[in-house]
Parts: C-alpha cells; structure tokens; sequence
C-alpha cells in the first residue's frame, strides 16, 4: 500500500543537495520522516529522513542513504526476514 502525505513546507535539506521527489511516510508530533531521492555533487541516492520539531525549525536526528540498487536488495531482503515477526 502507498502512502503519502502531501506538504507544502519544503524540505529542510540544504545545498549542496537537491532533492528531486520526496514522498513524506509520516508527519506528527512534531517528527516528520521522509524516502527522498537526493542529487548531491552529481550522483543519486535513496535517503531516509527523520527530523525532530524545535522551535519554529526543523532538526535531522537521522539520515540513511541507500546507494545503489544493490546495497536496497540487501537491505529490503533482511527487513522483509524480519517484518513478519512483528504482529
């Protein structure tokens, strides 16, 4: 099932990175995580967000990227191994 959930705050991701589409998985509480495709210094990458609410600005606590469609199919192939241990 997709989700997303439509923003019209951009992104707090400054230069040098450019992000070219972003779906937001989940804005609430004051957190607001994020799958993004990134161009930085010419190359893609996949990155995961997750931004904590201080103040009036957004702080990143966590970033993961993903660099190739190698490094995703071993990482979705040991979460997927997983997943079904959590109901």
């Amino acid at each position: 099932m997709e989700r997303h959930i439509k923003s019209d705050e951009p992104l707090p991701i400054i230069p040098p990175l450019k992000v070219l589409e972003y779906t937001t998985v989940n804005k609430k509480f004051g957190w607001w995580s994020v799958v993004a495709l990134i161009e930085s210094w010419g190359r893609k990458q996949v990155c995961l967000y997750l931004w904590q609410k201080k103040g009036e600005r957004w702080a990143r606590k966590q970033k993961f990227a993903i660099h190739s469609q190698e490094d995703w199919d071993i990482i979705s192939g040991a979460v997927e191994s997983l997943v079904s241990n959590l109901g």
